[in-house]
């Protein structure tokens, strides 16, 4: 089986209507005429597109330092288990490649998810997002989500895991499993969550420091300033 993610996947993104600056919305708090409201939800929606756009495309997960951060430290909690399985550097490489693309299939799941709930939560305190760390606006829409980016990409980490049929990936995918294949398939949608929300929050920061990057006027307006 081709475990590499879809070339179709930009396309998919293209057609979320994710740009920001299409984003009209109305905000209470503003200054010199910018809505903060609409300047947090454009952030988060540069931010996040930015994150899906790079790690849904082909090789993004795996060519991705947070991912393969994440990846080694999902792997070396099973130690004993990996020592009889990666013998080689190449095997080793092949399981991480296998396993980025499985975590890139939950990913492509979750992105329409973040996208409808950066247009529906509410912002009560959007001033305090605004002057707040690096990363605030990507903490706050953690936090609104709660477990909601893992209940939609379980069962599609878990089905990708079940259709692996790759002579090295596969038996390797065995050994980890053992008797509970569901324990990986969580442990691999963490790895998923948290490559996201750290991805994202890289990019916020990037943003907030360089708004005139984004050519978006009120990002520019409002960042350049605060």
């Amino acid at each position: 089986m081709n475990l590499s993610p879809p070339s179709s996947r930009r396309a998919f993104l293209g057609g979320l209507g994710l740009s920001a600056a299409a984003l009209t919305l109305p905000g209470c708090a503003s200054y010199g005429g910018f809505s903060f409201t609409e300047a947090i939800r454009r952030l988060l929606t540069l931010s996040s597109t930015r994150t899906f756009d790079r790690l849904l495309a082909e090789n993004g997960f795996y060519e991705s330092q947070v991912a393969r951060l994440q990846l080694d430290q999902f792997l070396g909690a099973r130690g004993g288990i990996l020592s009889s399985i990666l013998t080689s550097g190449i095997v080793k490489d092949r399981l991480f490649r296998g396993l980025a693309d499985v975590a890139a299939s939950g990913a492509e799941r979750a992105a329409p998810v973040v996208a409808d709930t950066i247009r529906m939560v509410g912002i009560q305190n959007a001033a305090a997002l605004i002057t707040g760390q690096p990363t605030a606006a990507t903490s706050f829409l953690r936090n609104n989500m709660g477990q909601r980016l893992v209940e939609v990409m379980v069962p599609e980490i878990g089905d990708a895991l079940d259709l692996v049929s790759d002579p090295v990936v596969g038996p390797a995918l065995s050994a980890l499993a053992g008797s509970n294949l569901q324990n990986v398939v969580y442990g691999l949608t963490d790895v998923a969550e948290e490559t996201i929300w750290t991805e994202m929050g890289n990019e916020e920061a990037y943003i907030r420091e360089n708004p005139r990057s984004t050519n978006d006027p009120v990002l520019i307006g409002v960042f350049g300033v605060a």
